[in-house]
């Protein structure tokens, strides 16, 4: 284990924690930035080397975009192609939203970043400095869950290609500008696309995390500067030994305290809080397009659920009318089938609304009208 670790952090080794603010930004996204170091898109290495390596990684997800559009547009347009080529590709454009506000505001992700270096943030008791550990650790244990579970859903997305019915299959959805299906092809091009797909997957994966780093790093402060106000009186009190708690404030200096005390944590919300409009301003597009991808891809899998419509075409088309329905029982039989084809098997969210386009489009028609009914009543 402490191979793997050492050999780690040799492969990480980003200078993104070189030229961290300080102690607290490392403590909580060392395992964000080392992440997106391995994967290319670390936007504070400006090496030769690294720069080069980052730039091969791009143009490999381009061209493997580039394929996955060209395979959409060239296949016969049937309902579970449509589905299973615009799904990858959505996942992918939410991905690159990401990535491009990502890179569009670097210098707000850093402040963001540095935040917990404002010297309104309060870290002088244990309790304090427990609830900073205890938001640490639950951040680099959701990180590392989600980039595990990822892990495996790739590993096993490669495997399966191998073990699947199909002939000379990829785990990408794409057209090649070349045969592949060969026995002295296909091997160089598996091995090439598995590189490939994986990078595409990690760079999904990472915009993810980057996202959820930085809002369990806005409820982290957060969680302390509550602390700071329950406890205000307290943390003052220390100055005031022997005095009653009662009366303190009646006392001068103690009154000065408070007063200064009360606005520096004052001053410390409203920059928590100034952290929290400028990353919901960043976010608003990526979460957009992050809602249509989630809701797109649940109504497809719902929508390919409940399309019993193909075993009624089935059944119709089952050669009955060559004389077999006058076996006896035959006749009833196949009725049975088409009627509990025709029965609705939608997926439904808490047995209250089916997950298909119609009902999302409703839902939506709905939104929009009691928005605009509040706007009116404002």
């Amino acid at each position: 284990m402490k191979l793997l670790n050492v050999v780690w952090r040799k492969l990480t080794n980003t200078d993104a924690l070189r030229l961290a603010s300080g102690e607290l930004e490392v403590y909580f996204f060392e395992f964000l930035y080392r992440v997106l170091y391995l994967c290319g898109l670390s936007i504070t290495d400006y090496s030769v080397a690294y720069r080069i390596y980052s730039t091969i990684v791009k143009m490999l997800l381009i061209l493997l975009t580039c394929c996955e559009v060209w395979q959409f547009f060239s296949i016969t347009w049937t309902i579970d192609a449509v589905i299973d080529g615009l799904n990858l590709l959505l996942i992918q454009f939410g991905a690159l939203c990401k990535y491009k506000v990502m890179i569009g505001n670097k210098t707000v992700f850093k402040s963001l970043a540095c935040s917990m270096e404002s010297k309104n943030f309060d870290l002088s008791t244990n309790q304090r400095k427990n609830i900073l550990e205890i938001w640490r650790k639950s951040n680099e244990a959701s990180l590392k869950l989600l980039f595990g579970l990822g892990t495996c859903t790739v590993i096993f997305w490669q495997i399966y290609p191998l073990v699947d019915d199909l002939e000379y299959n990829l785990m990408a959805f794409v057209r090649l500008p070349f045969n592949f299906q060969t026995s002295t092809r296909y091997p160089p091009t598996y091995m090439c696309m598995m590189i490939v797909f994986s990078y595409m997957c990690y760079f999904v994966m990472a915009n993810d995390l980057i996202m959820q780093a930085h809002l369990m790093h806005l409820l982290c402060q957060f969680a302390i500067l509550n602390d700071c106000f329950e406890n205000i009186l307290t943390d003052i009190q220390c100055n005031f030994e022997g005095l009653d708690i009662n009366k303190l404030y009646l006392n001068e200096d103690f009154r000065k305290e408070y007063k200064k005390r009360l606005g520096n944590l004052v001053k410390q919300h409203m920059f928590v809080l100034n952290n929290i409009l400028k990353l919901r301003d960043l976010l608003s597009a990526p979460m957009l397009v992050q809602l249509a991808v989630s809701t797109t891809l649940i109504c497809s899998i719902g929508f390919q659920v409940a399309t019993n419509e193909k075993t009624v075409e089935a059944v119709y088309a089952s050669s009955w009318e060559n004389g077999i329905v006058n076996v006896p029982g035959v006749r009833t039989t196949l009725f049975l089938i088409m009627a509990r084809a025709n029965k609705q098997t939608a997926l439904t969210a808490g047995g209250m609304y089916d997950l298909s386009l119609e009902s999302y489009a409703n839902m939506v028609k709905t939104s929009y009208s009691a928005l605009t009914v509040l706007l009116r009543l404002r």
